[in-house]
């Protein structure tokens, strides 16, 4: 499908990597790791035509699509949203233009004219293009992948430069997706989407007919979504045959093997080395010489990647807090008409690891201010308790920094006895090695700062943290190192994430804000997942719980089940009524263009010129009475489903 033959790419003079080859196959789900700067990017734009390669070859078939992407997506404006996802049907939009000119051209020519046979052959094309690109469904398409993806049906009518990044990001995921290319790049498709989100992309792509090559920092993510790793190590390009996991257990495997092969190869040289030196200038060795330095030349070099140095750090200690570390009564959170949280009770106790989950807009970051002290609330009482001090860090805070200060002075001034020694270990556990540390801030890039916001706020003593998106701009080193430290954190925190793996072993507890309101899970995030489907499958199938221990009657709970039922036929009567008229509608329309089909295919048809006019403007209106039939039953269906959801509640 498309191949990659040594390619090879230079910045400055440099290698990023040289002599990458391999191929995607159809149905491939690849993973593209490596550490930052290795040009896992680099690959991705060059695969997309984005970027051309300094050497070597790209084959792609012609049949061949590529959608790309990027981690920064380009903002979309002067439509409305819905309007601008449907542009990734454009063909099909064109072809609807075309066969329309074309019956208006129809209606203008007469029957008898050689010319209409023509119109009629071209407006069959047209007719099987649109059904073979389920011209039909777009609307439906449209709206499944844009609720998918955490938009609202209030959203689809609002212009597009209304949506903030993250959310165009979604825009542009959105009409990649509904694209279908046959092979798709996604570069940190993750980044900006809420848990509900990601599970739903993970769902849509587990069925994605074409091959898909992501790069994502997410490793519960990669997990579930390749079965190949490419790995860009030391300037070259290594193909491993699992996912991330599977990488992860390989990679040592083969740098077990690749050590032992460098040990035995520079043992080799050395002797070499020793024979040449010895015997170099002795006339009777001369040409054994000659034929060992010709050897050595040859030789391909083994190169190992420097070892990481295993790099941990640990909170500055802070005195223990009491038993509740703080109390919400009754909070309620507004701006204007936006009523974002309301009646919210919550106590957080010593020893709560908490991740605040809900999709984008729920009110977490907003509900995560408020304990942080960083916002004010419309009513209700925030009570801290007994020797809590607060760390909070939000992306935001990246704009606080002094741009004037290097990356070192920045930590320096707020450290509490720290050495030079831990502050530069410290920071490069958040990526800034060697002279970064002495880059002004003000040069810095957005993620940049907002790793070294982080670290700030890491390094002030406090037994109670709330970090929002503490991941975004991490790599899974720097997350492990992270999350290691937060393990062995001995005070409290919530953080506000969608990250499963860094999530898992850390909290204890998962609170949902969703509809204004919070509810509290005991357990992780696994745990909360696990449960939420159960909750799905139980509205799914129309069953609630039984209270065991109500001391309900077998005979009292069939009478309630049976008010039930009759509530609910009350309230969706109406619409059952008007779904199997439409169904007998839908039936006829379709008899009959079976039949303007059949007598379109027999080899007669075209004898009749007006019976040609009047057949084929008779299968135009068809399809266009059946397009809308489709939309009705679908909405009917809709209707009847949220009916039956409200009533559950």
């Amino acid at each position: 499908m498309l191949a990659l033959s040594n390619i090879a790419i230079q910045f400055g003079g440099e290698y990023l990597f040289r002599n990458v080859s391999f191929q995607v196959s159809p149905h491939d789900r690849i993973g593209v790791v490596g550490s930052n700067g290795a040009g896992k990017t680099t690959l991705m734009r060059i695969l997309a035509n984005v970027v051309a390669p300094d050497e070597g070859i790209v084959q792609k078939a012609k049949y061949v699509s590529v959608g790309y992407l990027p981690q920064e997506a380009q903002h979309s404006y002067g439509r409305a949203l819905v309007d601008e996802v449907s542009t990734a049907f454009e063909n099909v939009k064109e072809i609807e233009r075309n066969l329309e000119e074309l019956h208006q051209e129809m209606e203008t020519t007469s029957p008898h004219d050689e010319k209409f046979l023509e119109l009629v052959e071209l407006q069959g094309e047209f007719q099987h293009k649109l059904e073979a690109l389920d011209a039909y469904s777009i609307q439906s398409k449209v709206e499944k992948v844009l609720m998918g993806l955490g938009f609202t049906v209030k959203d689809f009518s609002r212009d597009c430069e209304e949506f903030s990044g993250g959310w165009q990001m979604r825009i542009a995921l959105a009409k990649l997706l509904l694209l279908n290319p046959s092979l798709l790049l996604l570069d940190e498709p993750t980044n900006h989407l809420d848990l509900e989100s990601l599970q739903w992309l993970e769902e849509y792509l587990h069925s994605y007919e074409g091959a898909i090559m992501l790069i994502s920092h997410d490793r519960a993510f990669l997990d579930n979504m390749t079965k190949r790793t490419l790995a860009l190590i030391n300037h070259r390009l290594e193909d491993y045959a699992g996912n991330y996991s599977f990488y992860e257990r390989e990679s040592v495997l083969r740098k077990e093997l690749l050590v032992s092969a460098f040990n035995n190869q520079q043992q080799k040289l050395k002797q070499t080395e020793e024979f040449i030196e010895r015997f170099r200038y002795k006339a009777t060795k001369a040409r054994q010489v000659q034929s060992r330095i010709k050897q050595m030349e040859k030789i391909d070099i083994i190169e190992i990647e420097d070892d990481e140095e295993e790099i941990h750090f640990q909170f500055t200690p802070a005195k223990s807090s009491g038993a509740v570390v703080m109390e919400l009564q009754n909070i309620a959170k507004s701006y204007g008409d936006n009523h974002v949280l309301s009646h919210i009770n919550c106590m957080i106790e010593r020893g709560d690891r908490i991740a605040f989950v809900g999709m984008n807009g729920a009110g977490k970051s907003t509900l995560a201010r408020i304990i942080a002290g960083e916002e004010m609330m419309n009513s209700g009482k925030r009570i801290i308790g007994h020797n809590a001090s607060i760390s909070y860090f939000a992306q935001h805070q990246a704009d606080e920094l002094n741009f004037q200060k290097t990356v070192y002075q920045s930590v320096e001034e707020i450290s509490v006895g720290d050495s030079m020694t831990r502050l530069r270990t410290m920071l490069g556990c958040f990526l800034f090695h060697g002279e970064d540390v002495e880059k002004k801030v003000g040069v810095l890039s957005g993620g940049e700062k907002s790793r070294l916001a982080l670290v700030r706020m890491l390094l002030h003593p406090s037994n109670f943290l709330i970090l929002d998106e503490p991941t975004n701009h991490l790599d899974m080193r720097s997350k492990k190192v992270l999350q290691d430290a937060l393990i062995n954190f001995e005070g409290s925190y919530i953080i506000v994430s969608h990250d499963r793996f860094f999530l898992d072993p850390l909290v204890n507890k998962v609170i949902e804000v969703k509809n204004h309101s919070i509810t509290t899970y005991l357990g992780n995030i696994s745990s909360y997942i696990e449960k939420k489907k159960s909750e799905q499958v139980a509205a799914a199938t129309q069953q609630k719980p039984v209270n065991e221990t109500s001391g309900i009657s077998r005979q009292e709970q069939k009478r309630l089940e049976a008010e039930e039922r009759q509530r609910k036929y009350t309230l969706t009567k109406h619409l059952k009524e008007q779904v199997p008229q439409i169904e007998k509608k839908i039936a006829v329309k379709e008899k009959r263009k079976k039949e303007c089909e059949l007598l379109m295919a027999s080899s007669d048809f075209y004898d009749n010129a007006e019976r040609v006019k009047t057949i084929s403007l008779e299968y135009k209106n068809i399809g266009y009475e059946l397009h809308t039939l489709y939309a009705s039953w679908e909405t009917l269906n809709e209707e009847m489903e949220k009916i039956l959801q409200s009533a559950e509640k």
